[in-house]
């Protein structure tokens, strides 16, 4: 971990929080992006030269669009959630993922189901502690995708169905956005559409700063990155880049019931946090550690086996190969309802990305040797 007595806090940099928790209140599950997509392009328009859509969703916010070389910034824009699967005759609904929703956290939520009549609400209901059957060892039922359910108060299939709701309906948690003690916020989706507002953060700053960048910058807000990296993967071999800087969460790793000696040691408040691993290209990694040091931004070093876990994966083994860097947000309590950063990071993380843009050139050589 990198240390420094003095943080560098860029008094022009002042962070849209009223857009994040816009950007964060307003659902978009995995396969279902599109209106959390098109509020983000609202957003950066103003700050870009031009941009695309491609078929699926992602989203380029394009700077310099006629330059050669491009690199790339970029984020996911999708967050985990549920499917309907099956309807009861009773008018229970039982549901399947849609990425890596956890089953564990579901009991007693408020959702909403998704319809082409509008928002159900319903809850995630669970038996109270006085009536669960306990099994012959005498333990109590565990919370598992099977025999989990939701209850929006229909009590027959015909019921649900008049309401609008069918097999294949996207359901999202209801919790939002809110503001904790000492500059920490709280939400549902943070995971990683607090990334996408970040990098539209440094694209309205490249702008307001009036910086000319020498390669194109695109801008990335990639779908189904819950999936598979699938959005990410489109938009590679669409843009083709000769870089790229991607930026996701990480998990904080300092609270109960986690091995640091296995997920090491990251802490939210802390900075953001710099990887090592194969995808990971050291020559733009080191540009990255070379600017926070420059820049006295703190950060943190994180070190992966194989693969990142995050788009920066479908970036790297793109195009026969694309030099890409991760930079991550510190976050507790991820793919939960209340997934927990700091805005210091948040501002941090922003500053690192903004500044190691200014220090790329169009005639970099990636090439190890």
């Amino acid at each position: 971990m990198a240390k420094h007595k003095k943080e560098k806090r860029d008094a022009n940099i002042q962070v849209h929080w009223d857009f994040l928790k816009k950007y964060l209140d307003n659902p978009s599950p995995t396969g279902f992006e599109k209106e959390g997509q098109k509020l983000w392009l609202e957003y950066v328009k103003p700050y870009i030269d031009d941009y695309l859509v491609d078929p699926y969703g992602s989203v380029a916010a394009i700077i310099n669009p006629d330059a050669k070389f491009k690199v790339v910034i970029e984020a996911h824009a999708d967050e985990i959630s549920w499917f309907v699967n099956y309807i009861t005759p009773e008018g229970l609904i039982y549901v399947i993922r849609n990425g890596g929703s956890d089953q564990q956290i579901a009991p007693s939520k408020r959702v909403h189901i998704h319809t082409e009549k509008g928002i159900v609400k319903a809850v995630f209901g669970w038996p109270a502690i006085h009536t669960r059957q306990r099994s012959n060892d005498n333990k109590e039922p565990q919370p598992k995708v099977e025999n989990i359910f939701l209850d929006c108060g229909a009590r027959s299939r015909k019921e649900v169905e008049a309401l609008g709701v069918h097999v294949g309906c996207v359901v999202t948690f209801e919790d939002s956005y809110d503001e904790l003690s000492y500059d920490h916020i709280v939400g549902r989706a943070l995971d990683n559409r607090v990334g996408g507002f970040m990098i539209a953060e440094v694209a309205r700053l490249i702008a307001e700063h009036k910086k000319q960048t020498p390669f194109g910058l695109y801008v990335v807000n990639a779908v189904q990155e819950e999936v598979g990296l699938r959005g990410a993967e489109m938009m590679a071999r669409r843009i083709k880049p000769q870089a790229a800087i991607i930026t996701d969460v990480t998990h904080d790793t300092t609270t109960p019931m986690i091995n640091k000696n296995i997920e090491g040691e990251i802490q939210s408040g802390k900075g953001p946090v710099i990887t090592y691993g194969p995808a990971v290209h050291h020559i733009l990694r080191d540009l990255i550690i070379h600017t926070a040091k420059k820049e006295n931004i703190p950060y943190q070093l994180a070190a992966v086996s194989r693969s990142t876990g995050t788009d920066t994966d479908a970036f790297a083994y793109a195009n026969d190969g694309t030099p890409s860097a991760l930079i991550s947000l510190p976050l507790r309590y991820m793919h939960t309802t209340v997934e927990m950063v700091s805005k210091k990071d948040i501002e941090h993380t922003i500053q690192l990305i903004y500044h190691s843009l200014l220090q790329i050139k169009p005639d970099m050589d990636f090439r190890y040797f």
